[in-house]
């Protein structure tokens, strides 16, 4: 029988407790500067024979041995993300720097009959998600940009490594500690091996495990109870990438509900780019958010990104170190209803359809998004080989691929004038790729 899981937080170790990894390094304790759901962050030390200094380059992560989510980031680690590898990934791919924090040593250690696991890594800085607070939720457009392609390079060399992140949020993206222009994309306790020995994992729909992961990011598959894949990692981040440029997504008020939150990421999806372009907030479009999600939406469950072409979607004018300050306008709520004056001219679309004779004036860039996005899901449905299944979000969990014959009349409708903010959260039924 597997040993039983402890709850809560481990009982501190005592200050200047030395621990010895794998390796046979020697670590000495500092003081406890953080915790998490089910450890513990200590400031550490290879200079095991004095106290551990203010300004030491190094932390460890203590939790009780039977608990598992220092477990999983170990693996990760130990399998992925060795720092030698790390470095000859970046030689390779020409990168001067890749987010993904160093792994120094990890061990087991017993104090007081208590048996713990513990992880040396790299010490770091403040989160991203206090910068968000301190700016009213948001960042500026450049940055979120610059971010994006950073992470984008975290993910594809995750993935080359059989790993998915599953996690992606604020509150895991750490300042470095002596350079906190630099972020990295830090802890990997949910993080799963999605390709083990390059055999992926099957596409498999799971209620009881459904709505894993932080409600506000996690993917739609996630939402399903399927695995976690290379396209769920991307479109956690393409939600992430919208909250930062935004200040909020249009699920912040059903967010104690799933079903509903996973309703309404449907039809964000559904509706690209229309449904993101219109969250637009001041000087800070989102019409490269909605490109991505848009690429996002072409891929199958097992495929394999194009990663250059996803940083190239996300290009900003704007190089250099990340600018952390303030953005300029309000970001403003999103509504979770349509505004009476709208009311009639969405009816009016409606009526009228999606005949392009008939529509609003567009503007160059929405058209050619969607001439794009039509581009990308043909090639992407020819390149597996058979015809993109859907599924309505009321249905009763099985496939229906006739639904994709309805493909042509589902084109999403134009932006009306009086559309300010988010897309309704009421609801609704439209067929959603799968």
């Amino acid at each position: 029988m597997a040993p039983r899981r402890k709850s809560g937080l481990p009982k501190p170790l005592p200050d200047g407790f030395i621990l010895t990894d794998t390796e046979r390094k020697k670590w000495r304790l500092g003081q406890i500067i953080g915790h998490g759901g089910f450890g513990l962050i200590y400031l550490a030390s290879q200079d095991v024979g004095r106290p551990v200094a203010a300004d030491t380059d190094f932390v460890i992560k203590v939790e009780y041995h039977e608990n598992g989510p220092l477990f999983s980031e170990l693996k990760f680690y130990q399998r992925a993300a060795k720092p030698e590898n790390m470095q000859t990934w970046m030689r390779t791919r020409n990168l001067n720097f890749l987010g993904i924090p160093t792994y120094w040593g990890s061990g087991l250690a017993e104090y007081n009959n208590l048996r713990y696991r513990f992880m040396a890594m790299d010490r770091l800085g403040s989160d991203l998600q206090k910068i968000c607070n301190r700016n009213g939720g948001r960042l500026k457009k450049a940055t979120v940009l610059q971010l994006g392609q950073e992470l984008v390079d975290v993910l594809e060399y995750i993935h080359e490594n059989e790993y998915v992140h599953a996690d992606i949020k604020a509150a895991n993206l750490m300042l470095g500690y002596r350079e906190p222009e630099k972020v990295y994309l830090a802890d990997y306790g949910l993080s799963y091996r999605y390709c083990p020995d390059g055999d992926h994992k099957e596409y498999r729909e799971n209620p009881k495990k459904g709505h894993n992961g932080t409600i506000e990011y996690t993917s739609l598959d996630a939402h399903k109870g399927v695995a976690p894949s290379r396209r769920g990692d991307l479109q956690i981040l393409g939600f992430c990438l919208l909250h930062w440029l935004c200040g909020s997504l249009p699920w912040d008020s059903v967010l104690q509900n799933p079903a509903q939150v996973q309703e309404a990421k449907a039809r964000l999806m559904d509706n690209l780019p229309d449904s993101v372009q219109q969250l637009s907030v001041s000087r800070a479009s989102t019409d490269e958010v909605a490109v991505f999600l848009l690429y996002v939406k072409t891929l199958g469950y097992q495929d394999k990104p194009d990663y250059q072409h996803v940083k190239e979607l996300l290009a900003s004018a704007v190089s250099g170190k990340l600018d952390f300050s303030m953005p300029q306008g309000p970001a403003g709520a999103l509504p979770t209803k349509l505004a009476d004056p709208c009311t009639s001219e969405k009816k009016a679309g409606r009526a009228r359809g999606s005949s392009k004779a008939s529509r609003p004036e567009m503007n160059e860039v929405e058209e050619s998004m969607k001439s794009g996005a039509n581009k990308l899901q043909s090639q992407q449905k020819e390149k597996r080989g058979f015809p993109a299944v859907r599924k309505s979000p009321r249905s009763s969990g099985k496939y229906d691929a006739d639904e994709d014959e309805d493909e042509e009349k589902e084109r999403p409708r134009p932006i009306a004038a009086c559309y300010l903010r988010g897309p309704p959260i009421g609801p609704k039924t439209q067929s959603k790729q799968v």
